[in-house]
């Protein structure tokens, strides 16, 4: 049996303001999906001829959402070492806890094979598949010594493509056992867009560092400059990666010294240059947030960045709701359209995702907790 809620139990206002933040940039990305005629789709060897100039506007579009997936992944692992604590402290044995994880789990990932996949006409393997997998072996992977999981981690996403390079050819067969773990594939039969291990190990790295973050003292600045300074670190092996041009760019090769060239990375599978630069910048971004929650006097509890981040899967689909009822009103266009709807799809969330958080937090036992 669940206790009930504790409200006297601290969130971390700079968790779910950047997941906020994310969730923000992933609503301008679909919306460029439903309605950009210029949208780029090009972050994968599979996607991608050599040789083809992208429109600036276009590119950094595209290009700043690269950040959402990887956040919130890893951002899902820092919320499950934080919150086990606390169901802890409100007296859930351990069986319960890892029962709630794996249902959860089992339930975001079934909204991929199902929900989305019956609108898609076949099996679509996305984000949702990636993130509900990794929960799902937490609750195992959890069981482990915090640097046995740091360093499992690490062997996957910087070893991810030393497997690859001998198991995988770009445009060959991909067999369903390597599409689901590491490769994507795209054909009639399935997509699958979000291979599960590279990801798992974003969302690893996420609760060892949540682990960490729940043994420091209430306000201490450590979080903070070890944040930054892992993400500065982060940075300096992506530019040594990136200009390499060998190793961890999973064969998308710089083709020039631009800016352009160097962020067009491979996300489908994320390579480590992609990792290492998505993370790093999150890290900086994530502390610069927990700098600005110690320095603050008091937290807007109904921001609309803070209840984005507090309603993330809610807002994941509502905003695909807003986005097919935006058909109705509106057709493909300009880029400057594409904000425009992207901007009138946040005003139109932020009523429902603040009144699903209230009613969410008032039926905490509900099925509604999985949201």
């Amino acid at each position: 049996m669940m206790p009930p809620y504790d409200k006297n139990i601290q969130r971390i206002a700079a968790i779910d303001w950047l997941r906020g933040l994310v969730m923000m940039l992933m609503a301008l990305d679909h919306t460029s999906w439903f309605f950009n005629e210029q949208r780029l789709f090009a972050d994968s060897v599979l996607l991608y001829e050599p040789g083809v100039q992208f429109a600036t506007d276009q590119f950094l579009t595209r290009w700043i959402t690269h950040i959402c997936a990887p956040t919130f992944i890893f951002l899902a692992g820092a919320s499950i070492a934080i919150s086990n604590l606390q169901r802890q402290r409100l007296g859930m044995d351990t069986a319960d806890i890892d029962r709630e994880l794996l249902l959860r789990g089992a339930f975001i990932a079934l909204l991929d094979l199902v929900v989305f996949s019956l609108f898609g006409g076949k099996p679509i393997l996305q984000v949702l598949y990636a993130i509900g997998i990794s929960m799902m072996l937490m609750v195992y992977l959890q069981r482990l010594s915090a640097s046995t999981v740091f360093w499992l981690a690490i062997l996957i996403i910087c070893g991810g493509e030393f497997l690859l390079m001998h198991l995988w050819q770009p445009g060959g067969d991909v067999p369903i056992w390597l599409a689901i773990t590491f490769a994507p594939d795209f054909n009639d039969n399935y997509t699958v867009l979000y291979p599960a291990l590279p990801w798992l190990g974003m969302m690893m790295l996420g609760w060892v560092f949540g682990q960490w973050l729940i043994t420091r003292p209430s306000g201490s600045e450590t979080p903070h400059r070890l944040l930054l300074t892992c993400g500065w670190l982060a940075l300096t092996l992506f530019v040594i990666v990136r200009g390499l041009d060998g190793y961890g760019n999973l064969f998308m090769h710089l083709e020039g010294n631009t800016l352009t060239h160097w962020l067009h990375v491979s996300k489908y599978p994320p390579s480590l240059a992609y990792t290492l630069l998505e993370l790093g910048l999150m890290a900086i971004i994530l502390s610069l947030l927990m700098r600005f929650e110690l320095l603050s006097k008091t937290i807007r509890f109904n921001g609309p960045v803070l209840v984005f981040g507090q309603t993330a899967l809610f807002f994941y689909l509502a905003h695909f709701v807003a986005l097919r009822m935006m058909e109705f009103f509106f057709e493909r266009g300009s880029l400057a359209q594409t904000y425009l709807i992207a901007l009138l799809v946040l005003v139109i969330l932020y009523p429902l995702c603040r009144a699903y958080r209230t009613l969410k937090w008032r039926y905490p036992q509900s099925l509604l907790r999985f949201l």
